[in-house]
């Protein structure tokens, strides 16, 4: 029985193609010489296209960087790569085995990391996916494709030399005239963790959840014990099994991740509560050392070494309860020095007088020092992403993460890390009513910065400050900033904040894809920001000097 023309096999789509088609009207010219004299001579000379040979030999060019334009910004990466100092991370590779396979370059791979963040690319998978399909990744690598485990694991290892690199690359704006501190604008975004808002449970819950697993794991420990000896009655000892093991070891797996983030809650409330009995007593023993060298009454003085020698034993009682605690819970001890000045402030749990949680204090089982944080209208479980970007070019000049969700404690860490990493601070610092608070206020007249601080919202149906006349002699120092914004220069310079450090904050979240993190825990997020923070500034750099080799063009004609 002859096939049906519809069922017969083709060989290629253009027969497909031209058995659709009118006979009247040919799709394709023929490939031979005697088929095209017929087509000129019926249909009249074809037109002609571009050789298309996709089953040559070489697709590509014996150098595949003549695919890329001049100005691409490979070629940057690629020349950048003499004016970075990668030593951190070249010679501790350098230092490993000789033996076994060769390793990808770590100047390749960091170069890759930075042109991976700076299109948008941050999965591991998705960048070496990059190294086959994109031309740009292959130009970069020198047509390397290293796969996304050693990818994930350098930008772990490493996160200590990419931080670095924000420095570095701050350092090559400031050469390049992108940086004068002149105005530098101060704002926190919430990034969201690698974590559920609903993988958390509270210190009540836990408890409670203890009690009830252990009771059923007990209840099935006493049931698998019957079922296995009806079981060696029936069929002998050892013959057959039961179900419930498998049952019984989940709820078990369960108990113990339970616990264990119970326990960890439990000792990081006790660190928390040993930190601030040690800056209690520091205070008491600078209060009685400051009355003896005022030469103070013997009855103040004996008074204030007492106050001090009493902190000085509630904070030896709460560093030792902290350290229990932390080994009870089997992590490391925890530092219980106040923190330094550059240091982020830290995630306060809800504790009691003790250093015990409360009933309703959470703790994350996926990222634990995360934090549930508002951000528009809803809630995330993320991080606090602070930054300072300067006026000039959009340069970030300082970043820092907590997870401490207000940013009325962060001013005064965000201006030592502006200190130590464009080597001065800013004339004029603007800041949203999120920072504001007399504190910060005096921090910033202290520093000889002319700070402008936005007080929030007046209360409904309360008239605004006048701008002009007389300040009251007993006016408040929110008052006096309310009155400076709402002067001619405060205004203005005011008026500015939101087109210098607003827009920063939508090129990575939106240009750039940065909705969540991939890493977990504060120190690997920090990292990772200031990775995040140094590609924006280098695509700055980028596009700086091209305009500026543009313009230098143009000018010698």
């Amino acid at each position: 029985m002859p096939v049906p023309e519809r069922y017969a096999p083709t060989r290629s789509l253009s027969r497909v193609a031209s058995a659709t088609a009118s006979p009247q009207t040919p799709l394709n010219p023929p490939r031979s010489e005697l088929l095209q004299s017929i087509w000129a001579r019926e249909w009249g000379m074809p037109k002609t296209f571009r050789p298309w040979q996709p089953e040559q030999t070489t697709l590509l060019p014996p150098s595949p960087s003549d695919w890329l334009s001049d100005d691409h910004q490979v070629y940057f990466l690629l020349d950048l790569v003499d004016e970075l100092d990668l030593s951190q991370v070249l010679i501790p590779a350098q230092a490993k085995d000789p033996r076994g396979e060769k390793g990808f370059d770590p100047r390749m791979m960091t170069m890759l990391l930075l042109y991976a963040y700076c299109v948008g690319i941050v999965s591991s998978r998705k960048i070496e996916r990059a190294c086959y399909e994109d031309l740009a990744f292959r130009v970069l690598t020198a047509n390397q494709q290293p796969d996304h485990s050693r990818i994930s694991e350098f930008r772990r290892r490493n996160l200590d030399v990419l931080r670095d690199l924000f420095v570095q690359i701050l350092r090559l704006c400031q050469k390049a005239g992108m940086v004068s501190l002149g105005h530098v604008a101060l704002d926190g975004t919430k990034v969201q963790a690698n974590a559920s808002k609903h993988k958390a449970m509270s210190h009540e819950r836990m408890l409670k959840a203890e009690k009830e697993l252990e009771k059923e794991i007990n209840v099935l420990i006493r049931k698998a014990e019957i079922l296995d000896a009806q079981e060696d009655r029936r069929y002998g000892k050892g013959k057959r099994g039961s179900d419930l093991p498998e049952e019984l070891r989940r709820r078990q797996d369960r108990l113990a991740r339970i616990r264990q983030a119970r326990k960890e809650m439990e000792a990081e409330t006790a660190a928390a509560a040993a930190r601030q009995r040690q800056q209690e007593a520091e205070e008491a023993r600078s209060k009685a050392s400051a009355a003896r060298e005022a030469d103070a009454s013997a009855a103040e003085q004996a008074d204030l070494d007492k106050k001090a020698e009493a902190a000085t034993a509630k904070a030896k009682e709460a560093r030792d309860k902290a350290i229990e605690a932390a080994e009870n819970a089997g992590v490391e001890p925890p530092d219980l020095n106040p923190l330094a000045a550059d240091a982020m402030p830290r995630r306060g749990l809800a504790r009691k007088a003790d250093g015990t949680p409360t009933r309703k204090t959470q703790r994350n089982f996926t990222d634990p020092e995360s934090h549930l944080m508002q951000s528009g209208g809803s809630y995330l479980q993320g991080y606090n992403c602070q930054l300072a970007v300067d006026t000039d070019h959009q340069v970030i000049v300082a970043v820092g993460v907590s997870n401490q969700p207000p940013d009325v404690e962060h001013l005064e860490p965000m201006l030592e890390r502006i200190v130590a990493s464009a080597g001065g601070l800013p004339d004029v610092m603007t800041m949203d009513a999120g920072y504001w608070s007399e504190d910060n206020a005096n921090a910033c007249m202290d520093r000889s910065i002319d700070a402008y601080i936005a007080t929030g919202r007046l209360p409904h149906g309360q008239p605004l400050p006048p701008k002009r006349g007389p300040l009251p002699r007993d006016a408040d120092a929110r008052t006096r900033m309310a009155r400076k914004l709402r002067s001619k220069k405060g205004s203005a310079l005011y008026a500015q904040r939101k087109a210098i450090v607003e827009p920063v904050n939508g090129q990575i979240k939106e240009g750039r894809g940065l909705r969540r993190f991939l890493l977990r825990g504060l120190e690997k997020v920090d990292g990772e920001w200031h990775l995040i923070a140094a590609t924006h500034n280098l695509l700055k750099l980028f596009r700086f000097t091209r305009l500026q080799q543009q313009a230098l063009v143009t000018a010698t004609g």
